[in-house]
C-alpha cells in the first residue's frame, strides 16, 4: 500500500469512529432530556399530558438518531470491504463484520436509549 493510500486510510478510520462517537453521544443526549422532561412533568403542579407533544417529538429525534446510527455502521462496514480490496501484500483473511452483529448492536443500543 502508498503512503498515499495508508494516510488515508488512517485519516477515515479516525473520522469514522469519531462520528460514530457523535451519533452515540446524540442518543445520550436524547435520554437525559427525555428523562428530565418526565420528571419536570411529574411535578404535582403539572397537568399529566404537559409536553406530551415534546415528548413525541423527541422520541422521533431519537428514532432518526438511532437510524443514523445504524448507517454509520453499514458505511463502517463498506469502508472495510474497500480495505480489503484495497489492500496489497495482506494474507487474504479479511476481517468480516457479520449482519448480525449490527443487529445485536442495534438491539443493545435500543434498549439503553
Amino acid at each position: 500500500m502508498t503512503d498515499r493510500i495508508l494516510n488515508d486510510a488512517r485519516k477515515i478510520r479516525k473520522l469514522v469512529r469519531e462520528a460514530e462517537a457523535l451519533a452515540d453521544e446524540s442518543m445520550l443526549a436524547f435520554a437525559r432530556l427525555k428523562q428530565a422532561m418526565i420528571a419536570a412533568r411529574q411535578n404535582p403542579a403539572m397537568e399529566v399530558d404537559t409536553g406530551q407533544r415534546a415528548l413525541m417529538r423527541l422520541t422521533q429525534a431519537e428514532a432518526q438518531a438511532l437510524a443514523m446510527s445504524t448507517s454509520l455502521l453499514r458505511v463502517h462496514d463498506e469502508l472495510s470491504k474497500v480495505a480489503r480490496e484495497t489492500a496489497s501484500g495482506d494474507d487474504g483473511s479479511p476481517t468480516d463484520i457479520e449482519p448480525s452483529a449490527i443487529q445485536e448492536f442495534v438491539e443493545r443500543a435500543a434498549v439503553t436509549a
